[in-house]
Parts: C-alpha cells; sequence; structure tokens
C-alpha cells in the first residue's frame, strides 16, 4: 500500500452529477475517472456499495447486506446500451438536476426501470454471465434474494414474519422458494446488473491507473438477509430480536452518545468456525477493492454494548471483541491484505498495538490536529507517520470551509494560523489544508472531493447521531473541470505525490 508517495479522492458513486437524480455507475463516473488522471491522483476511495433502504435512511453504513450490492448505482444509460431499456424509457426516467439525491423519488423510479428491464430479461435467453454470476455467489446471494423477495410480500421486518420463515424451519423455506422462483430470479438479475456495471467501471479504474478504496461498515442493518440467515452470529432474544445495540459512547460528535440500533456480534459463537462469515466477508470486499478500510476498527478490540431498550448510548458498556484471534485468521488467509484501520473516537493503547502487531495503517484527520497537546496529538501534522493516510475530513466531518466557519475553536484557528504562518480566510482554508495534507510525511493523502471545490457546510455528507438529511449531497455537473485537475496536479507534483 505504501511503496510510494501518492494520493487521491474521497467521493460517493452517489454524490456523482447524473441525468436521473443520483450518481452511479455510468457515463459521469468514467468522466471523473478522466478527472482524478489529468489530476495526479492514485486513488478514488468510496463508502460502502452494499444495498440500502429507506427504512436505514439509505445510509450505506447500515445495509441490508453485506454483500449485495446498491441497485440504486445502477446506470439507466448502460441498462440502454446493453438493450434492456428503451430509448423512450430511459427519457423517461431523466430528473430535473438537483444539488441533492431524492432517494425516496429515485427509488420508485429505478424500481420501476429495473422491472422493465427484468421483463426483457424473462422473455430473452439467459445473457452470458449470468448463470456463472448465480453459481459464484451462491454462498450469499440465495439467502439474499429469497429474503428480498419475502420482504416486498409480507411489508414487515423478518423478526415479525411468521415463526416458520423467521426462524428459518427448512420445509419452510422449501415451500417459499417454490412459491417465489420469480421473486428470487428478480432480485438475482439485479445483482448481476450491478455485478456487471461495477466490474466495468473496476476494469476503467485499473485503465486509468486508479485504485479504488472501499469501505467496510463494522455492523449491519438488524433487518436484513445476515442477521435473518445467520442469527446465531448475534446477540438476540429467543424471538429473535437484539438483545444489545451498538453504538460509542458521548465523544465529540454527541453529548449522549451515539445509539447506531444494530444488532452486536456474538463473537465467542463466530470464534468456533474461525470466524468464518467475518472472514468471507473481508474477502469479498478484497475483490471488490484495491484496499480496504474498517470502518470502527476499535470495535474489533473492545465495543460499545448498549442494552436494547435503551433511548441513548449513555448507559451501555464496553466488551471485549475478537481483536488478535480474529486478525491472526485473517492475516493467515490472506497474508499481505491491503486493510487498513478506521482509528477516530475512544481510542486505548490495546488498539494501538494491536494495529502496530499486524502493520494496520490508521488515518490522521487535520481538522482534529489542532487542538489538545501539540506533542501527542496524532492528528497534528508534525506528529504525522509514513504509514498513515492524511485526510483534511471524512464524510464524518463538515468541510474544511464549513468547519473552519462553524466549528474551529479560537485556540484551534490561533494553532493553524501559527502553523500556515499566515491567518487563513474561509474561501482559502480548504486549499491550505490540502497542501497541509500534501506535504504530510503521511504516505497517502485523501481528500473529500468538497473540499477540493472549496465548499461550505452545504456539501457535507454525514452528521452522526443525526438520522435524517444524511448522503444527500450532490456534486455539480462540470464542478470536476480540467482547470481544477490541473491545479491539483501541480501540488501533487510539488509535494512528490505523482
Amino acid at each position: 500500500m505504501f511503496r510510494r508517495r501518492s494520493s487521491g479522492i474521497l467521493l460517493h458513486i452517489t454524490s456523482l452529477p447524473s441525468a436521473y437524480g443520483i450518481g452511479d455507475l455510468g457515463p459521469e463516473a468514467a468522466r471523473f475517472l478522466a478527472f482524478l488522471k489529468k489530476a495526479g491522483q492514485s486513488f478514488w476511495q468510496v463508502l460502502p456499495i452494499n444495498y440500502t433502504t429507506a427504512t436505514t435512511g439509505f445510509s450505506p453504513y447500515n445495509c441490508l447486506s453485506a454483500f449485495a450490492g446498491n441497485v440504486l448505482l445502477i446506470s439507466p444509460e448502460k441498462l440502454y446500451q446493453d438493450g434492456w431499456i428503451s430509448k423512450s424509457e430511459l427519457i423517461d426516467t431523466r430528473m430535473v438536476p438537483s444539488r441533492q439525491v431524492d432517494f425516496s423519488r429515485v427509488w420508485v423510479t429505478k424500481a420501476r426501470l429495473l422491472a422493465r428491464a427484468f421483463e426483457r430479461f424473462q422473455e430473452a435467453p439467459r445473457p452470458d454471465g449470468f448463470e456463472e454470476f448465480i453459481r459464484g455467489q451462491q454462498g450469499w446471494l440465495d439467502d439474499f434474494a429469497l429474503f428480498a423477495g419475502l420482504r416486498q410480500r409480507i411489508r414487515r421486518p423478518w423478526h415479525q414474519w411468521p415463526k416458520a420463515l423467521r426462524d428459518r424451519h427448512p420445509k419452510a423455506l422449501e415451500q417459499a422458494r417454490a412459491q417465489m422462483k420469480e421473486d428470487i430470479l428478480r432480485h438475482q438479475f439485479y445483482q448481476f446488473l450491478f455485478w456487471r456495471q461495477y466490474a466495468q467501471f473496476k476494469e476503467a479504474c485499473r485503465e486509468h491507473g486508479i485504485c479504488l478504496i472501499g469501505d467496510i461498515p463494522i455492523y449491519l442493518a438488524f433487518d436484513s438477509a445476515d442477521v435473518w440467515a445467520h442469527p446465531e452470529l448475534f446477540k438476540l432474544t429467543e424471538d429473535r430480536r437484539p438483545r444489545f445495540k451498538a453504538g460509542v459512547p458521548p465523544d465529540y460528535f454527541s453529548r449522549t452518545g451515539q445509539l447506531w440500533g444494530n444488532p452486536v456480534y456474538d463473537w465467542d459463537r463466530m470464534a468456533q468456525d474461525q470466524y468464518r462469515w467475518f472472514i468471507d466477508r473481508i474477502a469479498y470486499n478484497l475483490s471488490l477493492f484495491d484496499m480496504v478500510r474498517i470502518d470502527h476498527f476499535r470495535g474489533l478490540v473492545a465495543y460499545w454494548q448498549i442494552p436494547a431498550g435503551h433511548s441513548t448510548a449513555r448507559k451501555g458498556c464496553w466488551v471485549p471483541g475478537p481483536g488478535r484471534g480474529l486478525l491472526e485468521v485473517l492475516f493467515a488467509r490472506f497474508p499481505m491484505a491491503p486493510i487498513f484501520a478506521e482509528d477516530l473516537g475512544y481510542i486505548t493503547p490495546d488498539v494501538r498495538e494491536l494495529m502496530h502487531q499486524f502493520g494496520l495503517p490508521g488515518i490522521r484527520v487535520l481538522q482534529f490536529g489542532f487542538d489538545g497537546d501539540p506533542s501527542t496529538n496524532c492528528h497534528a501534522p508534525h506528529n504525522h507517520v509514513r504509514e498513515a493516510l492524511v485526510y483534511t475530513g471524512t464524510h464524518d466531518n463538515n468541510t474544511s470551509r464549513g468547519w473552519f466557519e462553524q466549528e474551529a475553536t479560537p485556540i484551534q484557528k490561533r494553532r493553524l494560523r501559527e502553523y500556515l504562518g499566515y491567518r487563513p480566510k474561509a474561501d482559502t482554508i480548504s486549499w491550505d489544508l490540502i497542501r497541509l495534507a500534501y506535504q504530510s510525511v503521511a504516505c497517502l493523502a485523501i481528500i473529500p472531493m468538497q473540499d477540493v471545490l472549496g465548499l461550505g457546510s452545504a456539501g457535507r455528507m454525514n452528521h452522526p447521531a443525526r438520522k435524517r438529511g444524511n448522503w444527500l449531497w450532490r456534486m455539480r455537473p462540470g464542478a470536476a473541470s480540467m482547470r481544477l485537475a490541473d491545479r491539483l496536479a501541480e501540488l501533487t507534483q510539488t509535494c512528490g505525490r505523482l
């Protein structure tokens, strides 16, 4: 991962421009690759690309499957090019340009478009690669397709299904599969479309010399295919409800902590089969990406467990995670796995020790670098290390300009001024921090696209602990201009990251 100094951009695929209400794997992704190449970038980091729905606020970190792809990322233009929809259907799907994703409207529109593609799929011979895809992904696809079909029919979370289906009685599952062949085939087909378009996208990245960085959310939504298919791997009651929920204690994002609501893992049970499901999950992501970030890595050492029924995360407690046992199995299978850790928040010495033991790089965030003790603050630029990734901010932070205008304290602004050697201004602060990140000794610098564009708080992607109004930001058409690419390329070369 760290053979040479390099840099990249953090931009989720949904944030790309398009005529269809949401960024996707179509032509705008190809245009952004051209921008990255001209800008001298080596990496494109995206947020999780797993299947999401309205019940979880379309959060990429609260997925209905650890494996299934997000069908909202399927490009209508590519569907038309491949003959799955007509020109008139493509045109009818277009939406008025918007600076935010209207997920509810996009969901309805794309569902209608995919349904039309499925009708044509049923009328034609099976496309090349379809049967191979079904066989190759059978380990997760069979359960997901049945789960998705049942969920649409019953219209309730799986723990409220009839007991035989809820508890996966073999005869009930056999009967459901017999009765729902078309529903199952539909979801298999949708995943095939996603897989094929993603494979084309990844090949385009390779041709442009761009490595993809993916993200693995540590937890899943309770109403997900994996929790239904593997309830023994989670701390559930006899009637299949969570006994505990995941979150984090009070921190700089929330005074009452963050109650995520996801069920927590039963790591002792997972250890009995050498963490097979979790390792398979990481293996699948390693097949999708060139490098993978493990979200909330500290949860593998110890995790914040909150009794079900509590309305905040205050009364949780720390519970030991799998730690070394899991990583030993992982790196025995993938000795050179390109993995790094999201090590933000409450990080204890045992977390650092585990990362050091397995050579896992962490991340440094410049927005956190100008408070606390400058001799020990690991985010301060002079304390960076080579084996790390430096960010101006992450998807959970405000944009750099928004941080400077609305959140930075007088002390932080003073220290930043002293560090830069001049008084920064709001309209230039983003590039001031980009320059600091590029000058860092950290081998890889990743910059959110909002900071490259110099956007204020309106460009923020996520507000931790806020349930609504997240994941909406979209880049305006033409914003990733060749002039901007030239400016970034010049700085990239100056700082030895080309």
